[in-house]
């Protein structure tokens, strides 16, 4: 028997091991089938050259427990090793300088795992005891036995082994029971060795018989071994690609709308199939479902720093082995290989919508409200990808009509332009809701989009962006308005406004008997104004910024921008002084008010020519004499005119009625103030 020290001059090789395994200790079985998986690749290649003449025989890799014995046993009938093999691969650990090394990355050990060689000793994070058993193919060498018991000495004697190949035994450890369960070690298996291109057999199948599990005597392989990415696009039909599709989603149970089939051999190696999904909403439930494989080994589903953030929407696999199996953040960020892998699959997909767009674009429409978050957020996300997808990006009108920008642009180009050149796309996010806004549209001879997707206003904003920085000071803006935001006299305005006529109390009699009775909300603010809009617009109105809309809506899905989602909503309530119900209302208001308010009035003009003077003559208060406060004196008097007129709009159901039907039409009129409309209609029939 020999004893000796493993090559590594520092005690710290196996806690750093540990430490980096401590929080993802399962990948131990994932890198022991993976030597398996690779020893028995290597005979196949002997073979084939013609070095190795034995029969390859059966190839299988066996992963076995024991749990009387507290052992997980993985076994290959592979290459097989030699004692001088086990001690320049096992004892030796693949590097010089090793005390240095490990000093030098003791807090970054996934940068040794990986790189260097050292997947073997993960097993060291669930074992008390390591033992291999090996059998090379060489004939005249002589089976090998080595143990460890996680520290640097070792002890490796000869053996003998009635078959070729690696027997790795773990001694596992009582903290780590559960890697001797059936049922976790299959969960393990299926996850990182689904489709290893070895047969990787677990146990035996079982069947229901007599009201039970039995075993049927047949193995239990956990692995398909030609999986669908690994074979020429000439040799799948559109079914086997739909099959793998339900292979890597048990689960899922729609069909992909189509897929891309990566095959790259230069400058890198990179295979997989991409497939899209039915993406409708939430973009979060839709990321990560990418998985990325090594060599077939499953290393992560979090692809976020190997393909743009947008492409984690899709699901499918990707297969490099220029990604090695370990890495850290920071690695794949910088490597250039994986920023070469990440801009081929961007323009690969670009390229397959493109092609979809040209050759059936009957057929991209009908699938364009499937995709359209995707391709949303990856205009937004990525310059390229955005200069790539504008001749795909679709719009959709009302009617169902699709365009893209150039082609909506051309559409309504000589309608929708304002009196300032300016382009005005109008949108609603609800068509049953905003039906009576777009019938005015439509009154017009405008068109309107519908623009109900979970990023749509962001996708707007930059459309609007890109027009501005596109066409300069020179150029006209292009402008998204929301169909329901204002009249349609005020969204495209072609000529300008007609002014208000009134005096300063027939405004007062307006603005102060509707202010009077606007509903009490912290969460909305609401500012009457009065307008001479046309005579067969809404008598009175409610509007809402465009911009502070599109603030409030980005704020929910976009960091850094929660001031504007707390802010309230606030509407500008327009009485429209041109409709006669308004003329008539106004007529009213006046008989009703009469000569009452005429003192108040007077008093006000009183006290603002007193403070005028007093301005002009900049006099400061004699001395023991208070300085007057004018607007103080005001406000308090107009407070009583406008309780005045309160009082009146109390009286007049036509006003409660009229500001019933603004709200009502912006969808904001719910509840009590819903039922007293409900009532007080019946009652003015």
């Amino acid at each position: 028997m020999n004893k000796g020290n493993i090559g590594v001059t520092s005690d710290n090789i196996f806690p750093v091991i540990k430490k980096f395994l401590y929080s993802d200790h399962e990948i131990f079985l994932r890198e022991l089938i993976s030597n398996a998986v690779d020893a028995t690749q290597k005979l196949k290649t002997l073979s084939t050259a013609g070095t190795f003449k034995g029969e390859l025989g059966d190839l299988r890799v066996r992963v076995r427990i024991d749990k009387d014995k507290k052992t997980l046993t993985v076994s290959d009938h592979g290459i097989g090793m030699s004692a001088e093999e086990v001690d320049r691969f096992i004892n030796q650990i693949a590097f010089s300088g090793a005390e240095e090394f490990v000093n030098q990355y003791k807090d970054k050990a996934e940068a040794i795992i990986g790189h260097f060689g050292l997947g073997f000793y993960s097993a060291f994070m669930v074992a008390d005891k390591v033992e291999i058993f090996s059998q090379s193919y060489d004939e005249n060498a002589k089976a090998v036995h080595w143990s460890c018991e996680g520290n640097p000495e070792y002890q490796m004697e000869e053996t003998i082994k009635a078959e070729r190949g690696t027997d790795v035994v773990l001694h596992i450890n009582d903290e780590f029971s559960q890697y001797l369960e059936d049922a976790t070690i299959e969960g393990l298996l299926k996850k990182y060795c689904k489709f290893l291109p070895v047969e990787i057999a677990f146990g035996m199948k079982k069947e229901w018989k007599d009201g039970k599990q039995v075993d049927t005597g047949e193995e239990n392989i956990v692995n398909n071994t030609n999986p669908a990415w690994t074979r020429k696009p000439a040799d799948l039909k559109e079914e086997d690609y739909e099959k793998f599709y339900h292979e890597l989603y048990p689960m899922q149970f729609d069909e992909p709308l189509f897929h891309i089939h990566l095959n790259v051999d230069y400058p890198f190696h990179l295979t997989g199939i991409l497939y899209f999904p039915k993406i409708k909403n939430n973009l979060d439930v839709h990321r990560n479902k990418i998985q990325l494989y090594c060599n077939q080994v499953f290393v992560t589903d979090e692809v976020a720093n190997i393909v743009p953030e947008y492409l984690t929407l899709l699901h499918g696999v990707i297969d490099s082995p220029d990604i090695p199996l370990n890495v850290s953040r920071s690695y794949l960020q910088s490597d250039n290989n994986v920023k070469k892998i990440s801009s081929h699959i961007t323009k690969k997909v670009a390229d397959k919508l493109a092609e979809l767009f040209k050759n059936d674009r009957a057929d991209f429409e009908k699938k364009w409200d499937d995709i359209k978050l995707f391709i949303q957020f990856g205009m937004l996300s990525d310059e390229k990808f955005y200069d790539r997808a504008i001749g795909f990006a679709l719009l959709k009108n009302i009617d169902k009509q699709y365009f893209t920008l150039e082609e909506y642009k051309a559409k309504v180009k000589d309608a929708q332009t304002d009196k300032n050149g300016d382009l005005i796309l109008l949108y609603t996010h609800d068509a049953d809701a905003t039906y009576t806004y777009i019938q005015r549209a439509k009154e017009k001879g405008y068109d309107v989009l519908l623009m109900d997707g979970e990023i749509d206003v962001h996708a707007m904003s930059q459309f609007e962006q890109k027009a501005m920085d596109d066409g300069g000071e020179e150029k006209h803006a292009l402008r998204f308005v929301r169909v329901d935001s204002d009249v349609i006299e005020n969204l495209i305005v072609k000529e300008d406004k007609a002014a208000v006529n009134l005096t300063t109390e027939e405004e007062d009699a307006l603005r102060y008997s509707f202010e009077g009775l606007l509903p009490k909300n912290e969460k909305a603010n609401y500012v009457v104004s009065l307008e001479n809009v046309s005579a067969d617009a809404l008598p009175v109105f409610l509007t809402q910024s465009e911009w502070m809309r599109r603030m409030k809506e980005m704020s929910a899905h976009q960091q850094g921008m929660s001031f504007y989602g707390n802010m309230p909503d606030s509407y500008n309530l327009v009485v429209n002084i041109a409709h006669p119900k308004v003329q008539a209302l106004l007529a009213e208001i006046k008989e009703a008010t009469g000569n009452s308010l005429d003192e108040l009035n007077q008093q006000v003009e009183v006290l603002r020519k007193e403070e005028q003077a007093a301005k002009d003559k900049k006099d400061e208060p004699k001395e023991g004499e208070e300085k007057r406060d004018f607007p103080k004196e005001i406000a308090a008097l107009r407070e009583q005119i406008k309780q005045h007129y309160t009082e009146g709009a109390k009286a007049n159901d036509k006003v409660s009625q009229l500001l019933d039907i603004a709200f009502l039409a912006s969808g904001l009129l719910k509840g009590e103030a819903l039922a007293k409309f409900v009532n007080r209609s019946v009652e003015l029939l």
